[in-house]
């Protein structure tokens, strides 16, 4: 049986998790009886965690938020990866203003790493070079206060730079932040034109106060992971077109970044949602595709495929062995 300490920081560990515990449980956890629970619990509760106790058939006990930060307990693998995302967090990221209390509390966890942990953590720190961050970052209040808004369900008030760069003011319900790419974005319900948008909050200037509340929608589609990786693809792109590829939608799929739109007409053809910066740029993508398409607007597109394809042909011999000479320069 283990002692009381010891019994105390198990008790502890799995009051950490995001869960309830009754009673029952934990005296199985922890082989003791539950009244022996329930004193642990009081113990607990007097070295200032806030244990809350849930009364009724299905109650049990849960670790909560209280006025002072108590000490943390981590296992050998989550003390790592803490220490590894604080070091990334002090010397590069897409959050500005919280380096200088990532590298304290980097500081503060190695003080108390045993030395088998800090030698793996040296090790990942002295082999990984990670790269500096070279895209736009947010400000960390801003993420806060986003993420406070789409907590309690007020609708935000921003100026919002496109990527186009036309400005405007924007009342959106914020459903969540997501980061990919070194960036972070909103996805929320934009009001003025009924319809899911996403924004990079590096792009957003919030106002204050914040608008009503509101009663959280579904996400977008039923999926917020194809919603924010269609909108990452397609968002950027001054040309766009549908063009019907003689290929399976997989075939295709496998040759586009992740979110194009590729609809299915049949087991052999599909159409594509594309798109690129210059029709000059998408004639050339769509030539990487490995298989016949065809294409039918925009006509600026249409004329750049035809140039292209001219290009091509003139950089072959017309007969099979004849070797066409460019004049010399």
């Amino acid at each position: 049986m283990l002692d009381t300490a010891q019994r105390l920081l198990r008790l502890l560990s799995l009051l950490q998790a995001p869960r309830d515990w009754t009673g029952p449980e934990l005296a199985e956890r922890l082989g003791v009886t539950t009244r022996t629970v329930r004193n642990d619990v009081e113990r607990l509760r007097d070295l200032g965690y806030p244990v809350h106790g849930i009364r009724g058939v299905t109650g049990g006990y849960r670790l909560g938020a209280g006025a002072t930060l108590p000490p943390l307990l981590l296992d050998d693998e989550e003390a790592v990866a803490v220490a590894v995302g604080l070091r990334v967090g002090a010397t590069q990221g897409a959050v500005t203003g919280i380096e200088e209390a990532a590298l304290r509390a980097l500081t503060k966890l190695e003080q108390v790493l045993p030395s088998r942990l800090r030698r793996r953590v040296n090790g990942l720190r002295a082999y990984l070079v990670p790269l500096p961050h070279a895209g736009p970052s947010v400000d960390a209040a801003t993420l806060t206060a986003i993420a406070a808004a789409s907590r309690d369900h007020e609708r935000l008030r921003f100026d919002y730079t496109g990527h186009d760069g036309s400005a405007g003011r924007r009342e959106v319900e914020p459903h969540r932040l997501v980061h990919s790419r070194g960036r972070w974005y909103l996805v929320g319900w934009d009001v003025a034109r009924s319809d899911w948008r996403t924004f990079r909050a590096d792009r957003m200037r919030l106002r204050t106060p914040n608008g009503p509340r509101f009663t959280p929608r579904e996400d977008p589609g039923g999926d917020l992971v194809g919603h924010v990786a269609t909108g990452l693809a397609t968002a950027p792109w001054q040309c766009r077109a549908r063009v019907t590829v003689r290929a399976p939608a997989e075939h295709v799929r496998d040759r586009l970044p992740p979110g194009v739109p590729v609809e299915p007409l049949d087991d052999d053809t599909c159409v594509a949602e594309v798109g690129s910066d210059t029709p000059r740029m998408l004639a050339a993508y769509l030539g990487m595709l490995d298989a016949d398409f065809q294409v039918t607007e925009p006509p600026e597109l249409v004329a750049e495929i035809r140039v292209l394809a001219d290009r091509y042909r003139r950089g072959v011999p017309a007969v099979p062995g004849e070797i066409k000479r460019l004049p010399d320069v």
